[in-house]
């Protein structure tokens, strides 16, 4: 009788905090099950093959808390491929995961320090972003320092570093697939119709050195600084950005290379608009990579899959350290309702040229054209809660592809995917 009496006594303080300090919870979960039909995704078919076809599936569960102390969040999360467990299961292929697990104390209105496992999203996704598309999607182990002097301006300085595990003495962190060490600082601000962002990114990627004596690890740094420009208003959205990357690659060879972009849309009425926009991300000539400077631009931690394409051609884990890119395209999108309709092609050409090695040690080039993609989507939000997501993209690539990508350009190569969405909210106090 007494625990249970000093139980309620302990539930109810915890409700009645709410009164004492101003204080929100949340408990939410999302449920994302996805059908794809691979048939030339990420690469031209190559003869011989099936498509692939299979139904992924992520779900997580969201809880949150904040009070004018700190805000904390935690998110679990489970990726599978349907069939990849057995029915009578004793254990998991991938198993539940943290994909953030953070905390932010507000130290007042205009300073802050949020650490732990926590997405990092800046701008339009180039350089820090979600990757929400991937079932999985990115986060980071980092720590940022947040200083907010008023609602138009915001400063971000954030860091990271790296381990493979505790240990009493130095484990090489070199073929971990992920950065050592980053620092970076990004400032956002808002002028009316008007807005700048300035980053400065530090990576360090871990590579192997070797000297007379041993193999010793070390860090190879790379900077990234550039600026994006926005402007928008009831009927016209405009962006242009710049980046330039310097400092080592991966290999630690010299790395000077440069991105820019520019778009704009035009919105005729209320749901529907159309635009136009370009990207270059410059790239080094097939027939001197490695030998040298490295010329090609690496947008490191971004949502790749918004850009270049749904097909994930270039920068989904593939076409680092290569021939670069430009990208000419044309979105268009419609609105009705709980319906919406985007239909975007895309003209791709290589930014530095292609070029195959002959038998006789002689480099044929190659056009710099890779060919047309044409993305188009259909959603239907059936409430606040569920919505239904299709698509379908066509790869029409050249020759170039093929000698960039492998595979057989004659070939058909097309995606297609269904996906429904659950994000129900089961507490929000």
């Amino acid at each position: 009788m007494k625990k249970n009496y000093i139980l309620t006594l302990m539930i109810s303080i915890i409700l009645l905090s709410g009164d004492i300090i101003a204080q929100s919870s949340s408990l939410s979960a999302e449920l994302r099950p996805r059908f794809e039909f691979r048939n030339g995704y990420k690469q031209l078919m190559p003869d011989g093959n099936n498509p692939a076809a299979f139904i992924s599936q992520r779900t997580r569960l969201n809880g949150f808390y904040s009070n004018d102390n700190f805000i904390l969040k935690i998110s679990l999360q489970d990726v599978r491929v349907w069939g990849d467990v057995n029915q009578l299961n004793t254990s998991d292929v991938n198993g539940t995961s943290i994909h953030e697990a953070w905390g932010e104390i507000l130290f007042s209105k205009v300073v802050s320090f949020k650490v732990g496992r926590q997405e990092i999203i800046y701008d339009d996704h180039r350089i820090f972003g979600s990757v929400g598309w991937a079932q999985q999607a990115r986060s980071h182990d980092a720590a940022i320092l947040k200083l907010k002097p008023n609602s138009k301006h915001d400063i971000h300085l954030g860091f990271a570093y790296n381990a493979k595990k505790e240990s009493l003495f130095k484990v090489d962190y070199v073929g971990m697939g992920n950065y050592k060490a980053l620092q970076f600082a990004h400032y956002h601000g808002s002028f009316n119709k008007f807005g700048i962002s300035i980053m400065e990114l530090y990576n360090g990627l871990a590579f192997d050195s070797d000297t007379s004596a041993a193999v010793v690890e070390e860090i190879a740094w790379s900077l990234t600084l550039g600026t994006r420009l926005t402007y928008k208003s009831d009927k016209i959205a405009a962006n242009i950005a710049y980046y330039y990357q310097g400092g080592k690659n991966a290999s630690n060879n010299d790395l000077a290379a440069t991105y820019f972009a520019a778009d704009v849309d035009f919105k005729l009425i209320s749901n529907f608009s159309f635009g136009i926009g370009g990207e270059y991300l410059s790239g080094t000539a097939s027939k001197d990579n490695g030998n040298g400077t490295d010329n090609s631009f690496t947008p490191f931690y971004g949502t790749n899959h918004k850009f270049n394409g749904w097909m994930d051609y270039f920068f989904v884990g593939n076409h680092g350290g290569n021939v670069g890119l430009t990208d000419i395209y044309l979105p268009i999108k419609y609105n009705l309702n709980k319906w919406s309709f985007a239909l975007i092609p895309h003209y791709f050409m290589s930014a530095a040229t292609v070029s195959e090695k002959q038998t006789d040690g002689s480099w044929k080039d190659f056009s710099n054209t890779l060919g047309t993609e044409i993305d188009f989507s259909i959603a239907y939000k059936l409430n606040k809660q569920v919505a239904l997501q299709a698509g379908y993209s066509q790869m029409l690539a050249t020759e170039t592809m093929e000698v960039l990508k492998g595979g057989n350009y004659n070939n058909t190569n097309n995606w297609a995917w269904l996906m429904i969405t659950f994000k129900p909210t089961f507490f929000e106090k």
